[in-house]
């Protein structure tokens, strides 16, 4: 087990290395040039040979990538265009809005797409009004479902909030910067409740599309279990068949459905993008969608790493998970 760990730890920095890689080449092949950029328009050419000197743009390309990778070891991502500021600072204070945006859509997806394929595993009453049901919104954009969303229930109903974090004025600011959490360290109930209602929207609009794959993978994985020889000897046994589901043959279909887990990490950090636009939420979404126009690579670049970070670091939990759920995967 050990040594499997290890070796998807070494897996995912060789990849993180080759992200940097790709995300270094296209930075070079941007026609902005950020020495320029960064001094403006009216610049000498003078100065600006002098800075790029400074900054090491005038080293040959491979001293330019370790000095590249040496500087993300130690959070330098450069100065963004735009904001004026390090691209770091910049994602220090939006990132924490969308990784707890993230992490509710992926815990409700996680939960929805458990529900489905226990419900229509095991053919529950319900079960078929829950597949049509999440069939047919997760059929739709995540942008067509965040506008029906905020016309429903915010617009028609009252009963979420449509743009923002949160509607309290004095939110607490640390330790986390995850406001559902600094609530809770800080007894801030109001301030927790309220924050939960401005993720309930735009968290199910990037979370109903993966449910739904994983719960019919888990349903396929589950369907197939429950004719082994295993189940039905649990059966002979008079277990009911909620039992023999839950207890016998849950863990050994999960392998495939923390499979598809992993792989839609990657389209919610995708639609966390749009959804944060549509929903003004304060995350790196916005912030790229800002930083696009103005062709700011440095803060698009780091915006790409850090995803991709995100994006790596969840499937190596899961490799490690599914070696849990079933140890014959790591053999």
């Amino acid at each position: 087990m050990i040594s499997f760990v290890w070796k998807r730890i070494a897996a995912m920095v060789a990849v993180l290395l080759v992200l940097a890689a790709v995300v270094f080449v296209l930075q070079q092949l941007t026609p902005t040039d950020p020495v320029h950029a960064m001094l403006g328009a009216n610049a000498s050419k003078a100065t600006i040979a002098a800075e790029r000197h400074k900054l090491g743009y005038d080293q040959p390309l491979v001293s330019q990538y370790i000095d590249y990778v040496r500087g993300l070891l130690h959070g330098d991502m450069k100065m963004s265009l735009r904001t004026r500021r390090p691209v770091a600072t910049d994602l220090g204070r939006y990132l924490p809005a969308t990784l707890e945006l993230a992490l509710f859509a992926l815990v409700a997806a996680v939960l929805l797409g458990g529900l489905l394929g226990i419900a229509t595993a095991g053919r529950y009453r319900g079960a078929g009004v829950l597949r049509v049901v999440l069939l047919g919104a997760a059929s739709a954009p995540s942008f067509v479902l965040a506008l029906l969303g905020i016309l429903l229930f915010y617009r028609k109903l009252g009963w979420l909030p449509a743009t923002g974090r949160s509607s309290v004025a004095d939110v607490p600011s640390g330790p986390t910067r995850l406001l559902t959490v600094d609530a809770l360290l800080h007894g801030r109930f109001d301030v927790f409740t309220d924050a939960l209602k401005h993720l309930v929207l735009p968290g199910l609009c990037v979370a109903i599309g993966p449910a739904m794959s994983i719960g019919r993978v888990l349903r396929s994985s589950l369907v197939d279990t429950m004719r082994t020889d295993y189940v039905r000897t649990a059966r002979s046994k008079g277990l009911r068949e909620s039992i023999v589901l839950l207890r016998h043959a849950l863990r050994n279909s999960l392998g495939p459905a923390l499979s598809m887990t992993g792989l839609q990490v990657g389209l919610m950090f995708a639609g966390v993008v749009v959804i944060e636009q549509i929903f003004a939420w304060p995350g790196i979404g916005l912030y790229t969608v800002q930083s696009i126009p103005r062709t700011d690579f440095p803060a698009i670049a780091g915006v790409t790493l850090v995803l991709g970070a995100g994006y790596v670091l969840v499937n190596t939990i899961i490799d490690v998970l599914q070696v849990t759920a079933d140890p014959r995967i790591a053999l």
